[in-house]
């Protein structure tokens, strides 16, 4: 069965004029030159010290990039954004299309509805704009308690701004970073964490038993802290865990958080 949500938290701003490719290109993570019809990218703005800001779904109606964004986030990203155009043949506005999220199936939708696959995982299904929002069959919360499952991350719920390193959020084996199109804003940490295997802690999916505690709950192992939690939703949720805990049950306020690797995550055990 196809299922398809309205993602209300969601917004889109648009990227217009004929240097919209080259302007994006030089800030995000990834090759904004692949975007295409039924083709989307995901990509990341980082600090120019690599350090995560924001990261969105790039699509395109034909002439326009089409940033699906946080909501809470598309002031931000558009006044950031706005700092870099110079003399670049530009515009960035906002929109009022809305966003859905599909899994479980391609959906059927109706013409002039643009939609991609979730460029992360193939089970992770499909990201729809729409100014007629097609008719949803789950909610909000069955679309956070899949994409829990696959062990994704989302955005400022999962990782925290001028802090969080993409490759411990997975967005190398997710697909969200190039590693070919050349420099970005950024790209000298995240290039460098990769080369040099500077990770010690990871972005995972966790299993609780108990209460789920709330974000930033210090996760400990023996007295000593391990690891902090994210976001969650019932016995499920995301928490950074240092890598060599990941076999072991952590405790929380009094709930018992247990990584749960997915299988998409390289780790020093699965790269031997």
């Amino acid at each position: 069965m196809t299922f398809l949500a309205a993602l209300s938290d969601r917004g889109v701003l648009a990227i217009a004029g004929e240097d919209r490719v080259a302007f994006l290109q030089g800030l995000v993570s990834n090759d904004v030159a692949e975007v295409a019809d039924g083709t989307a990218v995901w990509a990341a703005l980082l600090t120019p010290q690599g350090r995560w800001l924001a990261d969105f779904f790039i699509l395109t109606d034909g002439p326009r990039l089409l940033m699906d964004c946080e909501a809470a986030q598309l002031p931000a990203i558009r006044q950031r954004l706005s700092r870099f155009r110079l003399r670049s043949r530009v515009t960035i506005e906002e929109t009022a299309l809305r966003v859905h999220a599909a899994w479980g199936g391609e959906p059927a939708l109706p013409a002039g509805t643009i939609a991609a696959p979730d460029p992360r995982l193939p089970e992770a299904g499909w990201r729809i704009l729409s100014s007629e929002p097609p008719t949803a069959n789950a909610t909000e919360a069955d679309w956070d308690a899949h994409r829990l499952t696959l062990g994704l991350p989302d955005g400022s719920r999962d990782l925290e701004p001028e802090k969080s390193l993409l490759l411990e959020a997975g967005f190398d084996e997710l697909h969200g970073v190039s590693w070919t199109k050349g420099c970005y804003m950024g790209q000298e940490l995240t290039a460098r964490t990769k080369y040099r295997g500077l990770l010690r802690r990871r972005l995972v999916p966790v299993r609780i038993d108990g209460t789920a505690p709330p974000p930033g709950t210090k996760l400990m192992l023996d007295g000593r802290e391990v690891g902090e939690m994210r976001s969650a939703r019932g016995q499920a949720g995301m928490a950074t865990v240092r890598i060599d805990s990941f076999d072991r049950d952590l405790s929380a306020k009094g709930a018992t958080v247990t990584p749960a690797v997915p299988v998409w995550m390289r780790t020093p055990d699965s790269a031997a």
